[in-house]
C-alpha cells in the first residue's frame, strides 16, 4: 500500500482553488490535480505492507495531543523556479505547529521504519505538475490579472493517513485513519 499523512482543507479553500484551476486550466496544458484531491501532505510514507496499518495508526496516535491551529491558503508559485518549472502550487501559512507536526510524524514514523525526510518540510498545494517544457505566457498573464492571491484560512483540527492508489482517471485518495488534534 502506497500511503502519507496529510490534512483536509476546508471546503470554501477546495471552492476558491477550485475556482482558480477553473480560470487557468485553459492557458496551460499541464497535468492539473483534481480539486478534490488538494490536501497538506506532512509526511510521505511510500509503500507499506497492508498487515503493519496499525503499527503505524498507534505510533501517530500520540501525535494528537496538541492544539488545533490555523493555515491559511496563499500566495501561488513554481518548483524548482518559475523559468524551469516542474510543480505549480498554492502557498501555506502556517503558524510553527505545522512544521512541528511534520516533524514529530517523521520521527514517530522513523521509530518503527519509514525511512527519515531528505528534504526540508516545504508546506504547500500541489495544484499541477508539468512533465515537459510547456509555453507559459497566458497563464502567467492570468495569473498577474488576479485580484488576490488569497484562498482563504481553516482550523488544522485534524491529521490523516491516507491511502494512495492509482486509478484510471489518477490518484484516488482513501483515508484509513483521523486523528483530532485536541490539546492534552
Amino acid at each position: 500500500m502506497r500511503l502519507f499523512c496529510g490534512l483536509d482543507l476546508a471546503p470554501d479553500v477546495t471552492r476558491a482553488l477550485g475556482e482558480l484551476v477553473n480560470q487557468l486550466r485553459p492557458a496551460a496544458r499541464i497535468n492539473w490535480i483534481p480539486v478534490e484531491n488538494l490536501h497538506l501532505t506532512t509526511k510521505f510514507i511510500g509503500e507499506w505492507p497492508a498487515g503493519r496499518i496499525e503499527e503505524i495508526t498507534r505510533a501517530l496516535a500520540p501525535l494528537a495531543a496538541r492544539a488545533p491551529f490555523r493555515i491559511e491558503i496563499r500566495g501561488l508559485g513554481w518548483f524548482p523556479n518559475p523559468h524551469s518549472p516542474r510543480i505549480f502550487w498554492a502557498g501555506v501559512k502556517a503558524p510553527p505547529d505545522l512544521a512541528e507536526l511534520a516533524r514529530a510524524t517523521d520521527a514517530a514514523l522513523g521509530n518503527i521504519g519509514v525511512p527519515p525526510e531528505a528534504r526540508p518540510f516545504s508546506p504547500h498545494l500541489t495544484l499541477a505538475r508539468i512533465k515537459s517544457p510547456v509555453p507559459l505566457p497566458e497563464m502567467l498573464g492570468r495569473i498577474a490579472g488576479l485580484e488576490s492571491t488569497g484562498f482563504g484560512s481553516f482550523a488544522a483540527g485534524a491529521f490523516y493517513l491516507y491511502r494512495s492508489e492509482r486509478g484510471p482517471g489518477g490518484s484516488v485518495y482513501t483515508k484509513l485513519a483521523e486523528f483530532p488534534l485536541n490539546q492534552p
